[in-house]
């Protein structure tokens, strides 16, 4: 209902209102302290709504979850980030350099990810354990501890990761000039659809999925928020065109369309693996056990 006619609307838009981050530091520490979309909401729902609320987060599940999930998240930064991104406003950082193949990143790409799935994972377990609780699975309940193994291909999931790619590299072929491949967007489709294959089955009767759906839609209007009218028209980072698909929103400063696909990908991985974790330290099993069967 909103994406069709936004993106209409946006296609009409002919100028980028990118400003030039050389002309006297535009924005001074703008990335450090934008971390604080995702520090706030994350200390406000642990250190209030949680304890206000009587919402109870399993400990073991949580950590089991961003300690799977934030690793994938600084591989992206630390493999690739010199490859698919660039930092044109090193005045928007605090200037202090994070490891990276290639040379150093902004610490704050090592924050920014640690953070964006904490707090992925808390507004879907305050969702879910409060807003919407009405449809969660309950943590005894024999729809959540009662399987055989947890580890299910899912077919569907692999046969629309290779759609996608095939399609990214085929627009990438035939409709952008220059040579490149979208490896950005491939990185993005296989951390989404990986655990997606192996565990969505499992995942899909215990997932609250209208607690999913608004913990997506918030995590793209922060993002978009965020990416469209501050990182990347003050330069806080960038993306390095030989490894993108090649469509722009010129509207939102050229912004790739890898970016509104991000924290979807994010978000999707998250909601699979907590629900997964939540199933397994409930049934009371071995990993190895719950797992394989």
């Amino acid at each position: 209902m909103i994406a069709l006619p936004a993106a209409l609307t946006l296609h009409t838009v002919r100028v980028s209102p990118v400003v030039d981050p050389s002309v006297a530091n535009p924005s001074p520490y703008g990335y450090s302290v934008s971390l604080l979309l995702f520090i706030i909401p994350i200390l406000v729902i642990v250190f209030w709504f949680v304890p206000l609320n009587g919402v109870k987060i399993s400990k073991k599940s949580f950590l089991w979850t961003i300690g799977v999930l934030v690793p994938l998240g600084w591989a992206l930064d630390f493999f690739f980030a010199r490859k698919f991104f660039l930092f044109p406003n090193p005045g928007a950082t605090l200037r202090i350099t994070g490891p990276a193949l290639g040379g150093g990143v902004p610490i704050e790409e090592y924050v920014f990810y640690f953070t964006g799935f904490v707090a992925v994972l808390l507004i879907y377990i305050w969702l879910d354990e409060y807003w919407l609780a009405a449809y969660s699975i309950p943590i005894d309940s024999a729809t959540r501890t009662g399987f055989v193994r947890l580890l299910r291909f899912h077919p569907q999931s692999l046969f629309w990761a290779v759609v996608l790619i095939a399609a990214a590299v085929f627009y990438r072929w035939q409709f952008v000039p220059v040579p490149g491949f979208p490896g950005y967007f491939t990185f993005l489709v296989v951390g989404a659809i990986a655990p997606s294959a192996a565990l969505l089955r499992s995942a899909m009767p215990v997932i609250n999925w209208r607690a999913f759906s608004l913990t997506l839609l918030v995590m793209l209007l922060i993002s978009l928020l965020w990416e469209a009218t501050l990182g990347v028209p003050y330069g806080w980072w960038n993306f390095q065109d030989s490894q993108m698909i090649g469509i722009r929103i010129t509207a939102w400063s050229r912004l790739p369309i890898e970016e509104v696909c991000v924290w979807i990908a994010v978000t999707y991985a998250t909601v699979i693996v907590y629900e997964i974790v939540r199933r397994w330290q409930s049934s009371g099993k071995k990993a190895l056990h719950a797992f394989l069967g």
